[in-house]
């Protein structure tokens, strides 16, 4: 079943980066139930972040800034809450310091903060905005 899940998830992200949303979404919704069936949370949580990226959201759930901010974008905040400038950063992600710069310009009133001190105090005030799992796979090809 943990391998069934594991295809599943690798399918979804692929079928994700291919724009076909609506067939990823069906995939990752079928990992996510077994992985929390498992107890796999890091998969799970991997599972959920890729269900953000598709633009899916839970019926129940209303759309707020935890739910707002994209992957990357929670990345990027993290890391200038850390006190990376936008070139470090951009370095780190393989971006350019403008693309940091333009993801920080979104994140700054999603969160209601206007420096990145203010940043850093939101992500920790806020339990959904923990920073991202890392990929649980050991290797990633880039």
């Amino acid at each position: 079943m943990f391998e069934a899940c594991r295809i599943r998830l690798a399918f979804a992200e692929r079928l994700r980066r291919r724009k076909a949303f609506h067939r990823a979404r069906r995939h990752l919704l079928d990992a996510g139930t077994g992985f929390a069936a498992m107890g796999a949370q890091p998969w799970l949580t991997r599972t959920h972040q890729e269900l953000r990226a598709t633009g899916y959201r839970p019926a129940d759930e209303p759309p707020d800034a935890v739910t707002s901010l994209t992957a990357q974008e929670l990345e990027v905040a993290h890391l200038a809450a850390s006190g990376l400038t936008n070139r470090q950063i951009a370095e780190r992600l393989y971006l350019s310091h403008r693309t940091v710069g333009a993801h920080l310009y979104r994140v700054f009133p999603k969160l209601g903060v206007s420096s990145r001190a203010g940043l850093r105090d939101a992500l920790s005030a806020r339990p959904g905005l923990d920073r991202p799992a890392p990929e649980p796979t050991a290797t990633r090809a880039r």
